[in-house]
């Protein structure tokens, strides 16, 4: 009996669990490779250069996710980030999003140096937002954990220059 009622908690648990993730408009969620963990249910560009194309032909600025599969830093914020509904919305409404395990040679994309995870933000004119930074001053792109609702606000700055330059 007591089995049979851990079984039953169990699944109500893992069935309440997936209806309180954000699902895009598309109602389904799309396995990917590319997100590597940041939204699964996102569609993410595969380079660099197919974010820029996509932001420009789309009018939505860019988020680049700049991390290592194997720091720590980059995987505490992978989990608060994914697991932020608000962020996943978002970024599925009005943003193109790509992330990076290896550095471009694009140096606008490391204005202060290559260090994980940091997160930088371009306009469709292709211009990289370095007026949209995170709180530290010796790493002005980072992003910790505790600093989601930061992250949240530029991602609003990020939408609110590209409608003022319209």
């Amino acid at each position: 009996m007591i089995k049979a009622l851990v079984s039953v908690l169990l699944v109500l648990a893992a069935v309440s669990s997936a209806f309180g993730k954000y699902m895009p408009k598309t109602g389904k969620r799309i396995p990917q490779t590319l997100s590597r963990g940041w939204g699964d249910q996102l569609v993410w560009a595969q380079t660099y250069e197919e974010g820029l194309y996509w932001s420009r032909s789309r009018n939505k600025p860019l988020l680049v996710i700049f991390h290592l599969e194997d720091c720590p830093h980059s995987q505490a914020l992978k989990k608060v980030f994914s697991d932020d509904n608000q962020i996943q919305k978002t970024l599925d409404d009005d943003f193109i999003v790509l992330n990076l395990v290896y550095e471009t040679t694009d140096k606008h994309l490391s204005p202060d140096g290559q260090y994980v995870p940091r997160i930088i933000f371009v306009d469709p004119s292709m211009t990289v937002r370095a007026d949209i930074t995170g709180r530290y001053a010796n790493r002005m792109y980072a992003y910790e954990p505790s600093d989601i609702r930061l992250l949240i606000s530029n991602m609003q700055k990020a939408k609110k220059l590209l409608k003022s330059e319209l």
